[in-house]
């Protein structure tokens, strides 16, 4: 970032977190070619969009995913210590974390988001529907080192991570993440964590291309925040969505599309772009059940259980930390 532009980030913005993101959106769309976080998806609008992602019939991974946590409650039950905190990384709506308040005796929850205004307002129904669980809510970007909070220091430690959210990262990102989840919830936790599998080409694109255009509008949000949050100029209506399968990388990939010639603009920065021109907004890597534990070996988490739905489309490994 030039010195101009890392002044005004600093000058006119109103906290850290949006200081990271405006210098993370100047960096990212000065480099070729240009690409953005997915993790700047996930403001408030941004998570209810894609919990409406989550709802289309093309859609399957929460479906799948679901009905894997319906159907081995019993078997997660058993993996999950007695009096657990379970942390979940990067949490959504408390859908997911339902199930295993029912089947599990979980003492404290501690969700993680960036999204702090999100995560306390979920943390407030769960507390209402969950009288004698602490909740615990934290602000944060799950991917780089936070505190827990001291309340459960001396609880055990399970961590929680659906959605497949780990196929949004570079595999060594996931490597990085699983490493840091590590040392966040100390030595001897557990994890509970959703990993999408390989599946036919047609399936993904369906899922990833919906014909109510809700995942394209999630796409389109990173700008809509650029514009809102960083004073940006750019016109949504120019850009367009797109999702592709890259096989030789076992990924979908999606991008904004620039449709013409154009210029936008913010704190003091202009981007220009080509027709046809690409920001790489986001990866979902797809991984084979050996694939995934061996990235999980790697980073010091021994896989003890993998299931998958009845038609092999999702998967959810219980994982205990090796050192």
């Amino acid at each position: 970032m030039n010195v101009p532009a890392a002044a005004l980030v600093h000058a006119h913005l109103p906290d850290e977190q949006t200081c990271a993101f405006a210098r993370d959106a100047i960096e990212n769309l000065s480099q070729q070619p240009k690409r953005m976080s997915a993790k700047y998806f996930y403001d408030a609008a941004g998570s209810e969009l894609f919990e409406a992602i989550t709802r289309l019939p093309e859609y399957y991974p929460t479906r799948a995913e679901l009905s894997i946590l319906k159907e081995r409650a019993s078997e997660i039950a058993r993996f999950l210590p007695k009096g657990a905190a379970v942390v979940e990384f990067g949490a959504g709506t408390t859908t997911k974390v339902r199930l295993l308040l029912y089947s599990c005796r979980i003492a404290a929850y501690v969700p993680v988001d960036i999204s702090g205004d999100f995560v306390k307002a979920q943390a407030e129904s769960l507390r209402r529907d969950f009288p004698s669980l602490a909740v615990h809510p934290v602000a944060a970007d799950f991917t780089t080192p936070f505190k827990l909070p001291s309340a459960i220091a001396d609880m055990p430690k399970v961590g929680f991570f659906p959605g497949s959210t780990i196929g949004n990262f570079e595999p060594h990102e996931a490597s990085c993440f699983l490493r840091s989840a590590g040392k966040i919830l100390g030595k001897g936790a557990r994890m509970v964590i959703g990993v999408d599998l390989e599946k036919d080409e047609r399936v993904l694109h369906r899922a990833y291309n919906d014909a109510a255009g809700v995942t394209a509008r999630f796409n389109l949000n990173v700008l809509v925040r650029i514009n809102r949050e960083l004073g940006g100029n750019f016109d949504t209506s120019a850009f367009a969505h797109r999702a592709i399968y890259n096989r030789e990388r076992h990924r979908i990939e999606m991008h904004l599309i620039s449709k013409n010639s154009q210029t936008a603009r913010f704190l003091g920065t202009t981007f220009s772009f080509r027709p046809g021109e690409s920001i790489h907004t986001e990866n979902s890597y797809k991984y084979s059940i050996e694939r995934f534990a061996a990235l999980a070996r790697g980073a010091g988490w021994k896989v003890c259980e993998s299931w998958t739905d009845e038609d092999s489309m999702f998967s959810v490994h219980a994982m205990v930390g090796e050192r």
